[in-house]
């Protein structure tokens, strides 16, 4: 079965073996390895999930990426030291854009969108400062709701991240031309087919649909030099029972997120 612990071990086994080092993102962006792979974890849900990553990975001598969001069902300050004290990134995964908009709606009032704009940087700002008290942040990512409107990136139309000491955000400080992007939105490494905001601009064309697809082509010698790898780790599951329930709910998601585009920009002056 795919999307299992073992499996991702099996992945991760796979890549150690074909020679693969690998980076933090910040260690990427500072000095990037000729042949790297990135470990970026984006806990959307489940924080224990990504303890048992980060785990797993420890035991193997490698280091990933965390971003965590400041929600309950991702944020657990205990879960982000443990993750921190094993060696690996702490990152910031924001969504200030689709909460600031909640709270501005809950005034029921009109605000402008560069109101809006504002409004998602000063919390961003707020947040920062208290990720900052567990662990060094110096990248970040977007959290992309399909249900939301709003694109999370649109604050840096306006502000600067690294005006706050942040080095980099995977959408804006990566090129993909050159960095294989990989990710297993939808619960499948070909997500980006139903996936509303999890896209980058790629001159790739190799495409993978199972995580076994992924190691023949690591055997075959067929995966480029530099991957940055998109975990989400609530999806991956021994318990059967959890296994099939994800299972579910991500297909059905996946038919509504196809019926339901969300637009990602912006194109009202008031909301």
């Amino acid at each position: 079965m795919d999307f299992t612990i073992n499996t991702y071990v099996q992945l991760l086994h796979s890549l150690k073996n074909a020679g693969y080092s690998f980076q933090t993102f910040e260690e990427f962006l500072v000095s990037p390895k000729k042949r790297t792979i990135i470990l970026r974890h984006d806990v959307d849900l489940l924080p224990e999930n990504s303890l048992r990553f980060a785990s797993i990975q420890h035991n193997l001598g490698i280091h990933g990426t965390y971003y965590f969001r400041v929600v309950p069902e991702s944020w657990d300050e205990k879960i982000i030291i443990g993750i921190k004290e094993m060696g690996h990134e702490i990152g910031y995964h924001y969504e200030t854009m689709d909460t600031s908009s909640i709270s501005l709606k809950s005034q029921n009032s009109r605000h402008s969108a560069a109101d809006l704009i504002d409004l998602a940087y000063d919390e961003f700002v707020k947040h920062l400062e208290v990720f900052k008290k567990l662990a060094p942040v110096k990248t970040i990512c977007m959290h992309g709701s399909p249900k939301s409107k709003y694109d999370n990136k649109e604050i840096w139309k306006k502000h600067d991240y690294k005006a706050l000491g942040i080095i980099g955000e995977p959408y804006f400080d990566v090129d993909f031309n050159k960095v294989f992007y990989i990710t297993d939105t939808g619960r499948r490494w070909d997500g980006f087919k139903v996936s509303v905001r999890d896209r980058v601009q790629t001159s790739y064309k190799q495409t993978y649909h199972s995580t076994d697809d992924i190691i023949r082509a690591v055997m075959r010698k067929d995966l480029p030099d530099q991957v940055m790898f998109t975990f989400h780790p609530q999806r991956w599951h021994n318990e059967k029972i959890k296994w099939v329930k994800e299972l579910v709910l991500q297909n059905l998601k996946n038919v509504v997120k196809q019926k339901f585009y969300v637009t990602t920009n912006v194109k009202k002056d008031y909301i």
